[in-house]
């Protein structure tokens, strides 16, 4: 159905807060998207574990930080960002799970993962070197012992897909 409106496009992106907004059970629409009721202070995944010890010590490994963790939770951070590991694992979710990382220099991190032997101590996970993507990022793709797969991307300025 056409409104009179153009379609949006790349030139004429489609704005949340004009089109989107948010239900409350006492206020229905009552709140754009993006306008939250109360300051947003974190966001962070629940990553899955089968193997709860062997992803701790993955990520360990791997450079992150583990900042506080119980027999059923832990957390790990790299520079500002965070995540939430969890005893937790259906194989079909794990197989579909995914974060991004968005690092300066993925041809370092692929250094890294080759000088600290990643795949040797961990011989079901899966490392590809950075390659140019059609969409623009440089990517190294990594999986953790559980599947959950890392897109770690750089953005080069001056290359093409």
């Amino acid at each position: 159905m056409n409104d009179g409106k153009p379609a949006a496009s790349i030139e004429q992106p489609i704005r949340p807060e004009e089109n989107c907004t948010m239900n409350t059970p006492d206020k229905p629409d009552s709140l754009p998207a993006g306008n939250a009721p109360s300051p947003v202070l974190d966001l962070k995944a629940f990553v899955p574990a089968q193997n709860y010890d062997l992803s701790k010590q993955f990520y360990l490994d791997l450079g992150f930080t583990l900042n506080w963790g119980s027999n059923e939770i832990a957390e790990f951070q790299i520079g500002a960002f965070r995540f939430l590991l969890q005893p937790f694992y259906v194989k079909e979710h794990a197989g579909n799970f995914m974060m991004s990382l968005m690092v300066e220099d993925t041809d370092a991190w692929w250094r890294h993962i080759e000088r600290i032997g990643l795949k040797a101590k961990y011989p079901t996970i899966m490392a590809q070197p950075p390659a140019m993507q059609p969409w623009g990022l440089r990517v190294l793709y990594l999986s953790d012992p559980t599947g959950v797969l890392w897109h770690i991307a750089d953005r080069r300025s001056g290359e093409q897909p």
